[in-house]
C-alpha cells in the first residue's frame, strides 16, 4: 500500500479553529508529526495506535531539524503509512510547508495540503484587532520577523514604512528592536500604534499595546516572550472596542476536570467555549462487566418488574446495548415505569426513544427515594442496573418497601497512571479551580495523589457538583469551596462563573 502525507494547518491555537478536513486527516493518520504551536488536544482525536512524533520548532530550540522532519515524513510514507504533518497556523504561511511539499514531490510521495487559519489573521481577531478596516487599512502585509543576520537587508523597509496597510510580523520578538528602528528610520511615524499578542487565541493570550518608538522597551519591561505577533498600524486602536475573547467569563482560568475521560467532553467543551483552560485529569476508568449473565437473566424476566431505575449515562448505554445484543428493543419495557437520576441519564434515554417517567428535581438518590416512597408498595419489583461500587442508599431504602434487584453492569477503577504529572500540575500553583462530579472522583483523586499531598490543594477552589460529593470532599479533609445549586455540569460551570 502506498503512503500519503497531509500537510495540515492546525490554526492559531484555539481547539475549535481547525478545519473539518484537518480533523479528518488527524483521525485517519498512522503517524502525526506535530509542532509546538499546534494544540496538543488534537492528538486525542487520533486512532489508539497512532504514532506521535514531536518536532518542537521553538525559536532557537528545535527538537528536530527541518532536515530530520523532511526525512521522517518521507520515510514513514514510504512504509505505506498515512502521515499528518500538523503545523500551527497555515502550512504555507512561514510554516516551511512549501519546502516539505517540494521534498515529497521529489521523492514521488503523494500529498495534500490542508490550509489553516493563520495567526496573522485569527490571532489579531481574538485580540480585538481587525487586520483591515475601511477607516484604517485597506491592505495588510505579513512579514517574517525571524530574520537571519543577512536577511534584514533583503526586506524593503522603505516600502513597509511608507505603506498605509497593517503590518504583521510573525516570530519577531527577538528582532523587535531592529524592526522598530528600521521602520522609524525609513519614515514610519514613531507614534504608530503597536500590539504584541502572545499565545494568540488561547486561554493564556496576553496583549500589550504601545507605540512604535517605545515597543522594544515596553516588551522588555513586560517580559514579552515568543510566540508573539507584532502588529503595527492604526487598527490596533480598535482593540479596546472589539476585544471579545478576553471578556469571556472564564478567560484565563485554569480548571481541573476529574471525570472519566469518556464523560469529560461536555464539561471540557463548556469551559473551552467560555475562555477557560480545562485540564483533564481523569480519576476513574469505566470497565463494562463482560459476559454479564445476571443482566441477561433479568432482561429475560423483565416482565416481572414494575420499575426500572437507571442512575447514569453509562448504565443506560450498557443496559440498552445488552437489549440490542439479545435481539430486543425498548418495547419490552412497556410495562415498566422508568426512573432516571440526573439530566445526563434522562437525556441519554431520550436518544433511545424513551422519556423517563420520573426524574427527581435533585439529581441524587435521596431525591428519587423521596418521590418513589409515595408511589411504590410491597407488590412492586424494582430493577436497578448500575455500577458495582455505587452507594447503597437507594437499594437499602427501597428494599424496606418492596423487592429490589440490583445488577452490576460496570465498575469504576482508579486510573493511577498519571500521578507524577498530576503532582507537577498541582505544584505549578497555576490552578484556579478543581471540579468533582461524584464522590468516587474525589476518593480516587486522593488515592492517586496520596493523602500526604492533600495540602497541594490549598489555594485551589474546590467545586462540587452537589451535596453528596461536597460531603465527601469535606470528610476527606479537602474543604469544599462551593457546591453547585443544580447537580449538573451546567450547574458546576455556573457556580464557577458566579465566583469569577
Amino acid at each position: 500500500m502506498e503512503g500519503k502525507v497531509y500537510l495540515v494547518g492546525a490554526g492559531p491555537g484555539d481547539y475549535k479553529l481547525i478545519t473539518l478536513k484537518g480533523l479528518e486527516c488527524i483521525r485517519k493518520s498512522d503517524v502525526i508529526v506535530y509542532d509546538r504551536l499546534a494544540n496538543s488536544n488534537y492528538l486525542k482525536e487520533a486512532k489508539p495506535d497512532c504514532e506521535f512524533i514531536y518536532a518542537g520548532k521553538e525559536s532557537s530550540n528545535h527538537v528536530l531539524s527541518q532536515e530530520d522532519i523532511n526525512k521522517i515524513i518521507s520515510d514513514k510514507a514510504k512504509e505505506g503509512k498515512v502521515v499528518t504533518r500538523l503545523k500551527g497556523g497555515d502550512p504555507y504561511v512561514f510554516g516551511r510547508g512549501g519546502e516539505e511539499a517540494e521534498i515529497l514531490v521529489n521523492e514521488g510521495i503523494d500529498f495534500e495540503v490542508i490550509p489553516g487559519i493563520t495567526s496573522a489573521i485569527g490571532g489579531l481577531c481574538y485580540a480585538g484587532i481587525p487586520i483591515t478596516h475601511r477607516d484604517h487599512a485597506s491592505s495588510f502585509h505579513v512579514i517574517t520577523g525571524h530574520l537571519r543576520d543577512d536577511q534584514s537587508k533583503t526586506i524593503n523597509w522603505n516600502a513597509l514604512a511608507n505603506n498605509k496597510g497593517t503590518l504583521v510580523f510573525l516570530m519577531g520578538v527577538s528582532n523587535l528592536e531592529s524592526i522598530s528602528n528600521n521602520l522609524i528610520k525609513e519614515g514610519k511615524d514613531k507614534n504608530t500604534p503597536v500590539a504584541l499578542i502572545s499565545w494568540a487565541t488561547r486561554h493564556n493570550q496576553r496583549v500589550v499595546t504601545t507605540n512604535l518608538e517605545n515597543v522594544y522597551e515596553v516588551a522588555k519591561n513586560e517580559n514579552v516572550k515568543s510566540p508573539t505577533l507584532i502588529v503595527v498600524g492604526s487598527v490596533v486602536e480598535l482593540r479596546e472596542k472589539l476585544n471579545f475573547f478576553e471578556k469571556k467569563p472564564l478567560f484565563g482560568k485554569n480548571i481541573i476536570v476529574t471525570r472519566s475521560r469518556t464523560q469529560n467532553s461536555i464539561l471540557v467543551e463548556k469551559i473551552n467555549d467560555l475562555g477557560g483552560n480545562p485540564i483533564e485529569i481523569p480519576t476513574i476508568k469505566t470497565e463494562k462487566i463482560e459476559n454479564n449473565l445476571v443482566l441477561e437473566t433479568e432482561i429475560k424476566e423483565i416482565s416481572k418488574y414494575t420499575y426500572l431505575i437507571l442512575t447514569s449515562k453509562n448504565g443506560v448505554d450498557i443496559f440498552f446495548d445488552k437489549l440490542s445484543e439479545m435481539g430486543l428493543d425498548c418495547r419490552v419495557l412497556s410495562n415498566l415505569k422508568i426512573c432516571a437520576v440526573g439530566s445526563s441519564t434522562s437525556d441519554e434515554l431520550k436518544k433511545r426513544g424513551i422519556i423517563a417517567d420520573i426524574v427527581p428535581k435533585r439529581f441524587v438518590a435521596e431525591s428519587l427515594y423521596e418521590e418513589l416512597e409515595k408511589k411504590i408498595n410491597k407488590e412492586d419489583k424494582v430493577l436497578i442496573p448500575r455500577a458495582q461500587n455505587a452507594r447503597d442508599y437507594l437499594v437499602n431504602k427501597l428494599s424496606e418497601i418492596c423487592t429490589v434487584k440490583e445488577v452490576h453492569t460496570y465498575r469504576t477503577v482508579v486510573d493511577t497512571n498519571r500521578k507524577e504529572k498530576i503532582l507537577d500540575i498541582l505544584n505549578s500553583k497555576e490552578i484556579d479551580y478543581i471540579t468533582f462530579t461524584s464522590s468516587s472522583t474525589v476518593k480516587n483523586f486522593i488515592e492517586i495523589i496520596g493523602r500526604e499531598n492533600i495540602n497541594l490543594l490549598g489555594g485551589i477552589k474546590v467545586i462540587s457538583i452537589g451535596p453528596i460529593t461536597g460531603d465527601t470532599i469535606n470528610d476527606l479533609g479537602i474543604g469544599c469551596y462551593k457546591e453547585s445549586d443544580v447537580c449538573t455540569v451546567n450547574g458546576v460551570v455556573d457556580t464557577i462563573i458566579r465566583d469569577c
